[in-house]
């Protein structure tokens, strides 16, 4: 709390910091006033104010002082303080204010010194807790770190490559991170697998220095934690040294020319390199004589390697292309050039030697042709085929990789097609399993409806047997009624939902052996199939579900017997006489779910019924829906010549989803 009392801001004390302090400015803000005021007498004095430049009061070197025209420098006696840059303007300090100027100067001097002390004994205070500071910075500064390293990733579109310390290095993608990530070419750079040396050739320009660079910084940043801007599963290694000579330092004061910098650095480099070491060198063995710096390249090379170094270099020299193809353990590399377009393309290429395409370039650009034909017959026969080699397995490999460009298409064309093809059977799966479910679902619905249903008929029945008691028949017929209904109800309960049924039943067994044709169920997903195979060795049944063939185990399925058809029929007179009472008892249609026409029809169909059966009052069940069927119902009844009254149901009677009718 001292502290944030005591301190505003960087560049400022409080005047409550100490009452020494505070008592110390009231004074400098007493004299400061007093001051402005004598200067004041110059400024407002209409005689005084012709000499000067302005009537401001200002201050120079801490002093307040007034602007005076320079050719009235003589009329202000004072002490002069400063000049304007056109020479125009002296800054007089007039005598009379000299020492109220020189109190505020002491004033200020004691400010000074008490702001020392306050920020000494604040120090003083803080210095009790050093020990807690500085673990709270230095934690502050390690957070600081790692969320740096996390935004510099995030903005590469690093990753984390797999470290070793096998010196293998294997970057798939990498991206050289200080080249704008809209230009830069990602390249892919093998190095310490099945070789340790690489050296890339290719023609100026073509990317040859910055693959080295981008190897060397790739090490240098997974040596200091950071994540790389490469694809993943990217592997490097984790080097004690980083040695490269990169770069023409020629130095004029030192009397180095090209040749002497590079051997310089070389030498440094051979002293210090080890199985622990990557070394990158860049044109290696250039600056002198081709024949004596191709050779020199090669001896370099071969001491590096037996150093145990890994080691990617860069040259122009034929010579270093045939060691590479000649020695195990190291491998030609080359940058792409396009030569119709003169443009190299900047990818690395491993195992394909690159070529200067001097001649070619050459004569895109207007050489012409007899001088690249006779400069072609002074190269030596056998540099000739080396070219024509490398042209050979440039074309071949252009070829291969458009192949292979191919069919990573194809392979993912048809990685998507085989995605799509899961999607849509799960897809399938689910919708099957839901209207397995739905259907399940109806099924109940529609077994409890028969049930309300049929226990209605049984109460309506009742009903019918009480009025019309004098008939001969009614009592009989109500009790036959009453026992059909009963086995209905029980078949409902035992049959409503067979699926659900037998595919529960754990302890279910065949009731006979399985027949080509039968019909039966398959208890896991229970779908109804058709058995076409017996069961094989394995105990598997092939059935058929629509179109779909599958194999299922059998103990899995369960037979549906075919019920035997009724023979008995009832005779006409009952047929009538059981229709007739179930007229009387219905005293309602439902007409839901029907078309206009259907429902219309349907409802002339039940009046007929109501007239003859004697029925005054019954109810329409049309539902709310859209409202169209009901309109056209309550259309129809008032216009129905036998209809005396109608009317939307109230509350408890189905409010405006039915209509109760009065017939005449």
């Amino acid at each position: 709390d001292s502290i944030t009392t005591a301190i505003i801001s960087e560049e400022e004390v409080a005047d409550n910091a100490s009452p020494t302090l505070a008592d110390i400015r009231r004074k400098i803000r007493t004299q400061e006033s007093k001051v402005r005021d004598q200067l004041g007498k110059y400024t407002h004095n209409s005689n005084f104010s012709k000499y000067l430049q302005d009537n401001i009061i200002t201050m120079r070197n801490g002093r307040y002082v007034i602007p005076v025209r320079n050719e009235y420098r003589g009329e202000v006696p004072g002490l002069v303080h400063d000049t304007s840059s056109s020479g125009a303007t002296v800054f007089i300090e007039p005598m009379p204010i000299v020492e109220a100027n020189n109190q505020i100067k002491l004033l200020k001097n004691k400010e000074e010194d008490e702001i020392d002390r306050i920020l000494a004994e604040l120090s003083a205070n803080v210095g009790s807790f050093a020990n807690s500071i500085k673990s709270s910075y230095e934690c502050a500064v390690e957070l600081n770190l790692i969320f740096a390293k996390a935004q510099l990733a995030y903005a590469m579109r690093a990753s984390v490559p797999q470290l070793n310390n096998e010196g293998i290095i294997e970057l798939r993608r990498a991206r050289h991170p200080l080249i704008d990530k809209n230009k830069v070419v990602p390249v892919d750079i093998s190095l310490g697998t099945d070789f340790d040396t690489i050296v890339i050739t290719g023609p100026n320009t073509g990317g040859k220095t910055v693959s080295i660079k981008t190897i060397g910084l790739m090490s240098l940043m997974a040596m200091c934690g950071l994540m790389l801007p490469v694809d993943d599963r990217s592997r490097i290694s984790v080097f004690d040294h980083v040695l490269a000579d990169i770069g023409d330092e020629q130095s004029i004061e030192q009397s180095l020319s090209t040749f002497s910098s590079h051997m310089t650095k070389i030498v440094s480099i051979l002293e210090e390199a080890d199985e622990r070491s990557l070394v990158l060198i860049d044109e290696l063995g250039a600056g002198t004589d081709p024949i004596e710096g191709a050779a020199l390249a090669v001896s370099i090379l071969e001491q590096l390697r037996n150093q145990g170094a890994k080691i990617a270099a860069t040259t122009h020299y034929a010579e270093l292309k045939s060691y590479a193809l000649q020695t195990p353990g190291v491998i030609n590399g080359s940058c792409e050039f396009d030569v119709q377009s003169l443009k190299p393309t900047y990818r690395l290429l491993i195992g394909i030697p690159g070529r200067s395409n001097a001649f070619a370039i050459s004569k895109r650009l207007g050489i012409s042709d007899e001088i690249i034909e006779h400069a072609q017959e002074l190269v030596s026969n056998e540099n000739v085929r080396f070219e024509d080699v490398v042209d050979r397995l440039e074309q071949s490999r252009a070829k291969m990789e458009k192949e292979r460009e191919e069919a990573r298409k194809i392979r993912e064309e048809a990685d998507r097609e085989l995605e799509k093809a899961q999607k849509l059977k799960a897809d399938i799966e689910t919708l099957r399993q839901k209207e397995l479910e739905d259907a399940k679902g109806q099924a109940v619905r529609i077994t409890e409806q028969a049930k309300r249903e049929a226990y209605q008929l049984l109460n309506d029945l009742e009903m019918l047997k009480k009025q019309q008691a004098k008939e001969k028949n009614a009592a009989e017929m109500a009790r036959r009624a009453r026992a059909v209904i009963k086995k209905d109800l029980n078949a409902i309960d035992s049959a409503s939902d067979p699926i659900v049924a037998l595919g529960n039943d754990e302890d279910y067994v065949l009731p006979r052996p399985l027949k080509i044709g039968d019909t039966v169920i398959i208890a896991d997903i229970g779908n109804e199939a058709t058995v076409v195979t017996l069961k094989d060795k394995k105990g598997l049944v092939t059935v058929q579900m629509g179109t779909m063939k599958t194999r299922v185990k059998e103990e899995n399925l369960r037979l549906i017997e075919k019920k035997k058809s009724v023979e008995k029929k009832r005779t006409v007179a009952t047929g009538r006489m059981e229709s007739r009472m179930n007229m009387k008892a219905q005293t309602s249609v439902d007409l839901r779910g029907m078309t206009v026409e259907e429902g219309i029809l349907e409802l002339d169909r039940y009046i007929d019924h109501a007239l003859r059966m004697g029925i005054n009052e019954f109810t329409v069940i049309h539902g709310k829906g859209t409202g169209v069927l009901r309109s056209a119902v309550r259309d129809y009844l008032k216009k129905s010549k036998y209809v005396k009254t109608s009317r939307l149901g109230t509350f408890g009677e189905g409010e405006d989803g039915v209509s109760i009718v009065t017939l005449k």
